[in-house]
This record gives structure tokens, C-alpha cells and sequence, in this order.
């Protein structure tokens, strides 16, 4: 199990390889579908003109996002009315939603990280390689055990796109991952379906 420090470096995410358990501890950002498709839209094809504190978001998540992670996280979170957050749940969201937009959005911030369960297609991977960044795999159903790791919610932003799809800034401490994408085009989910793919077409034959 390797303990990795957030913002990570290029030659510790090209040391990584398929298949390692890592540990990650400092900040992150949680991201779906509606953060996606609006930093997409707004700031990398540019198809949506900003809008209301659009621009002054963009400004604060650069930094965090540069060398940084991005999480595909609902939380359930307490202290919404009072503003004094803390984390109830926290586990990975379906990734492949995002294909469409990763690897851009990965390249756009110089992203080192993606966080997930159930891997992304070719396009995130060939990012992975050029960035360079890797895809981490959390462990689905462990929502509450993940929510442990996270120590502080230090900030959110869009929160009028709901609680499960706004970014929320959070400190974790040894979250635990699994690297299945790695810098050097190597893919856990993409052996997985293959060797699959396989059997099935043996089993096609053999009937």
C-alpha cells in the first residue's frame, strides 16, 4: 500500500502501476455529470456563454484541479442548512457517465487523478498517457468507510446544482484506491472485458 500526497507529481504518477493499492491523503474535488458537462461547455469548447459566478469558480477550482484529483462522488452530507458540512457517505459514482468529457477536462486542468468505480473507456485512457494521470477505482458499496477518510469539507461550490452534483472541496486522509488505469495504457477493466469477451465466445462455441 503506497501513501501519496495530493497535488502528485508526474514521476509519481508514472511510477504507478495497474493493479496497486495507494492510499491518498490531502484535497480533492467530487465531480458528475452537471460539473462535467459545465466545464466542458463553458470553459473548454466554449458552446455556453459564463454566467452569474461562473467565472469566479472557475478561478477558485484551477488550482485545486491542477496536479489534483477530481472524485465522481454523490455525498450525503450533513449540516447543509447550517452550513457546518460533514460527510455521512461518500462513495464512487458510476465513472463511464463522463467518458465524453474526461479526457478533455483532464488535459484542460492538468489533472493527475480521476476517482471512480467501474473504469472509463479509451478516450480517459489515452489521456492518462499524455497527461500524465491515472484512474483510481474506490470500492462500491463502502460509502460510509470512505466518508471516514474525509477530514474536512473545506469548501462548495454550485450548490444550486444539488447536494450529489456540486463540487465539494474536501481534505481526506488515507482514502483508500486501487489503481485500474494507468500512465503506461494499461487498463484493469479493459483486460477484464477482453478476457470476458473471450470465454463468452468460447462458451458461444462450445454450445
Amino acid at each position: 500500500m503506497r501513501n501519496i500526497q495530493i497535488p502528485i507529481s508526474d514521476e509519481t504518477i508514472r511510477s504507478l502501476k495497474m493493479g496497486e493499492a495507494v492510499q491518498l491523503s490531502g484535497i480533492m474535488m467530487t465531480g458528475r455529470d452537471n460539473v462535467h458537462k459545465w466545464l466542458n461547455d463553458t470553459f473548454i469548447k466554449k458552446t455556453r456563454t459564463p454566467q452569474g459566478d461562473d467565472l469566479d469558480v472557475y478561478e477558485a477550482i484551477k488550482p485545486i484541479l491542477n496536479n489534483g484529483i477530481i472524485y465522481h462522488c454523490g455525498p450525503v452530507v450533513a449540516g447543509v442548512e447550517t452550513k457546518e458540512y460533514r460527510f455521512v457517505a461518500a462513495g464512487p459514482t458510476t465513472s463511464i457517465r463522463e467518458e465524453p468529457y474526461e479526457g478533455d477536462i483532464m488535459r484542460y486542468f492538468n489533472l493527475k487523478g480521476v476517482i471512480g468505480k467501474g473504469g472509463m473507456g479509451a478516450k480517459t485512457l489515452l489521456a492518462c498517457q499524455e497527461v500524465p494521470a491515472v484512474y483510481f477505482h474506490a470500492i462500491g458499496g463502502a460509502a460510509s468507510l470512505i466518508a471516514q477518510s474525509v477530514k474536512r469539507v473545506l469548501n462548495v461550490y454550485k450548490l444550486d446544482f444539488g447536494v450529489p452534483e456540486a463540487m465539494w472541496v474536501i481534505e481526506v486522509e488515507n482514502f483508500p484506491v486501487v489503481v485500474t488505469m494507468d500512465a503506461h495504457g494499461n487498463s484493469l477493466h479493459e483486460k477484464v472485458e477482453s478476457n470476458s469477451r473471450t470465454v463468452l465466445e468460447d462458451i458461444i462455441h462450445v454450445a
